[in-house]
């Protein structure tokens, strides 16, 4: 049991620091000491440090606001933890201090990339290659890029407007098993206890199902979300355990080690999954697959949320499209993705914990019912409740500001505050974000992330924790733990492969 709080988050960018507005009032002295701070960056984010990366250079940048290299080295940082907002920002004042600093197009590009705006990322890459037309590695940036619009393109033109899908397409009586699989099998096409102990045993020892179970749990798990309500109620008796989980991110031997430490899901061990089980992780199709079993076999002591990971871009990006292909077709692909469009938005547990993945809104007039009544068979858009629920992130001050990803809004304490009491809430649970401990409280206790995914990317060094609370004490009890050892499978190796590019 963890007792210790994580540090609040100190990866707010300096947007409205009193910077110098003249580069002659800058002293020498002060240059020079901003090129220090520079180097000491460099060195933490070549260590991977990238927190105190950021730190080094935003004391770098009050010092002297002018050098482009700063803003650009920050926002390759901010890249790397994801903060995608504040790294299409730096990138863009580092290009209006320095028209031809080409690094700050690649980092501006790279995070439209991470966001799925590919047809602004390819304007950044043309930039490059009219300035150094010559330049192979940015005609090459360039190519992949155009590629990535030009086949999203195909797909949108050819995709079918006929209301059909491919649950229904799907015939699974032609699809046969071999005679020499020798896993788990399911019982009438139903999902049993044993098959979920043997699917967990056969995925311990890097098995594949068949595909025509895939596509039998998949086409069941769809009919049971799209049942369900955006805002799932979940009913807590008095002295009964309930656990949450955030982000597992495919770790599939963290998620085994969860269920070691906590028990396996059953009706008198309850289990709430939120969010963002795929990408990054290359263990993610198990993962899914182990979720979705345990959702069919335990319909109502099994929850799963959104995450803005369950989206197509996502996946496209960082790796679970890459993965289903890889371990059978692009036809599944699409199937995943009907199944991600029914997952539930938000849950609220005993009518006083709201949990989501992402966080709050930019409007305090939300509620429940407002949440409830958002539809969601579609991909996120971006903006509105429920791209805010799968992205937003709390921020330590008052009020609301832009947000680090690019996408949703950041929320201070007096936005949770207004909204619990509008909703007769005690609190909020979300996921979202890397912690130290795998988990933080923020916003006086009444804004709690927790992110079940340890070492994260195999390279983080975090923690994974869950939250446990009872019916007739909502208060929350934190676990947290360490990695556990996994096969020499890389995370992102299914990616697409633009990553490696930079």
């Amino acid at each position: 049991m963890a007792d210790t709080m994580g540090n609040e988050n100190t990866n707010i960018q300096e947007s409205n620091e009193e910077l110098p507005t003249d580069l002659d009032a800058i002293s020498e002295e002060d240059k020079k000491k901003a090129e220090e701070l520079k180097e000491e960056a460099n060195l933490f984010f070549k260590n991977e440090d990238y927190t105190r990366a950021i730190d080094k250079y935003s004391e770098a940048i009050k010092l002297n606001p002018f050098v482009a290299a700063y803003y650009g080295n920050r926002s390759f940082a901010y890249l790397r933890t994801e903060c995608f907002g504040y790294a299409l920002s730096d990138a863009s004042k580092a290009l209006a201090l320095d028209k031809n600093y080409l690094k700050a197009y690649y980092r501006r590009a790279s995070a439209n990339m991470a966001l799925g705006k590919f047809k602004l990322a390819l304007k950044d890459f043309e930039a490059v290659t009219k300035a150094r037309p010559n330049d192979k590695d940015a005609r090459m940036k360039y190519d992949e890029c155009n590629k990535i619009c030009k086949r999203l393109a195909f797909e949108k033109a050819i995709a079918s407007d006929d209301g059909k899908c491919v649950a229904d397409s799907i015939d699974i009586n032609s699809l046969v098993i071999e005679a020499s699989y020798d896993g788990p099998h399911l019982q009438d096409g139903k999902v049993t206890k044993e098959f979920v102990d043997d699917l967990l045993e056969a995925y311990k020892d890097q098995k594949k199902l068949p595909k025509k179970y895939v596509c039998q749990i998949l086409i069941q798990a769809k009919k049971i979300f799209s049942q369900q309500e955006s805002l799932v109620y979940i009913d807590v008796p008095n002295k009964s355990k309930f656990t949450i989980c955030g982000d597992i991110h495919g770790q599939f031997y963290d998620l085994l080690n969860i269920f070691k430490m906590n028990g396996k899901p059953s009706e008198e061990n309850p289990y709430l999954f939120n969010g963002d089980f795929v990408d990054r992780g290359s263990f993610s199709v198990e993962c899914i697959m182990t979720l979705l079993s345990y959702k069919l076999l335990y319909p109502n002591h099994f929850f799963m949320a959104r995450g803005n990971h369950e989206s197509l871009t996502m996946n496209q990006m960082y790796g679970f499209e890459g993965e289903v292909k890889s371990k059978y077709s692009l036809q599944l692909c699409e199937l995943f993705t009907e199944v991600f469009n029914w997952l539930p938005l938000a849950h609220c547990i005993n009518k006083k914990i709201l949990v989501m993945h992402g966080g709050l809104f930019s409007s305090d007039d939300v509620t429940l019912d407002d949440i409830a009544k958002t539809p969601r068979n579609r991909q996120p858009p971006e903006n509105g409740i429920m791209c805010e629920l799968l992205w937003s992130d709390p921020q330590p001050q008052n009020g609301r500001s832009p947000s680090k990803r690019g996408v949703g809004v950041q929320f201070g304490p007096d936005v949770t505050k207004r909204f619990l009491e509008r909703n007769n809430l005690d609190y909020i649970v979300r996921s979202h974000e890397v912690k130290n401990e795998g988990y933080e409280c923020m916003h006086d206790g009444k804004c709690i992330t927790v992110f079940s995914a340890p070492n994260y990317c195999d390279s983080m060094g975090n923690k994974g924790a869950y939250i446990n609370i009872t019916g007739d004490n909502l208060k929350p009890k934190f676990t947290s733990y360490e990695a556990v050892p996994h096969p020499n499978v890389k995370p992102m190796a299914y990616a697409n492969p633009f990553f490696g590019l930079f």
